[in-house]
């Protein structure tokens, strides 16, 4: 038998019940987002989860983490 301890994985992720709520407040609405690596994103907010949010630019989706935000504005985006 094998007497070694068996190890175990654990997912841990933040989760920010304000901004969830608030980007909720806005699913469809056209949004900019500034990520963490300084990159923009600017789209329309098509699904909010606690974990991520989509973005869609041009009919393509973006999946971007809520803890890699940085911060979220309006747009007056035409895509």
């Amino acid at each position: 038998m094998n007497d070694q301890p068996q190890q175990s994985v654990e997912y841990v992720s933040s989760y920010d019940p304000y901004v969830y709520q608030t980007l909720t407040s806005i699913i469809g609405e056209k949004i900019v987002v500034q990520l963490s690596n300084n990159s923009v994103v600017q789209g329309v907010l098509s699904q909010v989860l606690p974990d991520h949010i989509v973005v869609e630019t041009n009919k393509t989706p973006f999946f971007i983490r809520t803890q890699q935000i940085i911060w979220v504005s309006p747009s007056t985006y035409k895509g």
